[in-house]
């Protein structure tokens, strides 16, 4: 993920999600709310195809917030 930001969609990143415990909720519209329980960070990212680049982002710096946190 951190090699290839491009063409992600959000059925990958709620795989991943699921796999590190993440909690994801539906957000208003097309978007969808990724946090953790122990921390108080929050990624909305719009569920279009493919996801941009800044938002792949952000989701890699909650991925890394929890491996901090654990």
């Amino acid at each position: 993920m951190r090699r290839n930001l491009r063409d992600w969609r959000i059925e990958d990143l709620r795989v991943v999600a699921a796999s590190i415990g993440l909690i994801v909720q539906p957000g208003k519209g097309s978007h969808v709310k990724f946090s953790h329980a122990h921390l108080s960070m929050l990624v909305v990212i719009p569920a279009r195809r493919p996801i941009r680049e800044v938002y792949v982002r952000r989701f890699i710096q909650l991925i890394d917030e929890v491996a901090k946190a654990t």
